[in-house]
């Protein structure tokens, strides 16, 4: 298992993660299997963001005798009432709610609390203004939670809580079909077949300002729906009309942006086994870009997906590094210090490019690299 680092939390996670969907099956019992195998397999980081008691109690037993080795990003705001997961705001549920999931985990802290489930620019700012923020910031003063965390799947709602500076992880919805779709306050836009049936071409902006001003504040990225609730496997039910490999899936996510995790829903061992399997895969088995390039419904010409088929560069340029860099500027309009200093501690810069388009032949998407190669050059200096 390879591990990064979670934004500037100082964690190092696992870069596949587990989600939770499966604990609840077979009366919870399957709980213990699914953290068995994690231990077994080197994941140290999951996702708690159901507020079922059960569910809850199940992974508390799960965790015993073994807490220390598991990084729990658990869920604030997400509650169960009248036998049923809700979402509240209201401050005394949400504290009861926090207050019943630490004594079910059993343990006195936990290390990513996410604000659960922001989806609107107005819940936001009343999160923001009111006595939600307010208690999380208590929390972490008090060590009750480490670090804040906040999960969406609007751009717009995340770019704003990443830009307040109280948010350190995100937990974002991150997929090649997703991406290219506008901010919506509705979550169920992102898969209504009605939003497929025109050809769709490149990442929506929004998204990709988002990922690269996570990786310029230090906010790390954790990964849900990066199969697409598994439609994206299934070429019947994938948007994009062609289906993809797990580990298809699992590289493009990885391969954005600040991102440091991938939350693998799993509901059995052998569904976690396929996700953990990314780790001993081939170049070739992971590589996402001919799929991409062939995909019926969707175009991702003149865009880098920063997939590499660009090397080598027989000047040694890390182009598909220079060109993250080069959006990073483009995004924030000017160029930060730590991004400068990130581009200077390249072996090679852009200025070295010899403009012979080698890497333009090998692009599958038709990026005019070697005008990036010139634009970084410019605005690097070097």
């Amino acid at each position: 298992m390879r591990y990064r680092a979670l934004g500037g939390t100082g964690l190092m996670v696992s870069e596949i993660g587990m989600g939770c969907e499966g604990f609840a099956e077979d009366g919870c019992k399957n709980t213990e299997r699914l953290f068995d195998a994690a231990d077994r397999y080197g994941i140290n980081y999951f996702d708690l963001y159901t507020s079922n008691p059960e569910v809850r109690r199940s992974v508390g037993e799960a965790l015993k005798s073994r807490r220390e080795k598991f990084i729990i990003q658990s869920h604030i705001c997400s509650i169960w009432k009248n036998g049923q997961y809700e979402r509240s705001r209201k401050i005394e549920e949400v504290k009861a709610g926090f207050e019943e999931m630490m004594s079910l985990l059993q343990t006195d802290y936990i290390d990513v609390g996410m604000i659960h489930y922001v989806d609107s620019l107005k819940d936001w700012d009343e999160i923001a203004q009111g006595p939600v923020l307010e208690y999380v910031l208590e929390l972490k003063a008090s060590g009750r939670i480490r670090h804040i965390g906040l999960s969406s799947h609007n751009p717009q709602v995340a770019l704003k809580a990443v830009e307040s500076g109280h948010t350190e992880v995100l937990m974002f919805s991150v997929n090649p079909c997703y991406d290219l779709q506008p901010a919506s306050e509705d979550v169920e836009d992102l898969w209504k077949e009605e939003h497929y049936r025109e050809k769709l071409v490149n990442m929506d902006p929004e998204r990709q300002k988002l990922y690269e001003v996570c990786q310029r504040m230090g906010v790390g990225i954790t990964v849900m729906k990066a199969f697409g609730g598994g439609d994206l496997l299934d070429e019947k039910l994938s948007p994009a009309g062609k289906a993809l490999t797990p580990a298809q899936c699992i590289h493009y996510a990885l391969t954005r942006p600040a991102v440091a995790t991938v939350l693998a829903g799993a509901h059995s061992v052998e569904q976690l086994e396929k996700s953990v399997s990314y780790e001993d895969a081939s170049e070739e088995e992971k590589d996402y870009a001919p799929a991409f390039a062939s995909f019926p419904k969707i175009s991702w010409e003149g865009h880098c997906m920063y997939c590499s088929h660009c090397a080598p560069c027989p000047a040694q340029i890390d182009v598909a590094s220079v060109t993250k860099f080069l959006n990073l500027v483009k995004a924030q309009g000017e160029v930060p210090e730590t991004v400068r200093e990130h581009y200077k501690s390249l072996e090679h810069h852009a200025g070295e490019c010899v403009r012979c388009g080698a890497c333009e032949g090998r692009c599958p998407f038709k990026v005019k690299i070697r005008e990036n190669m010139k634009e970084a050059a410019r605005i690097f200096g070097m």
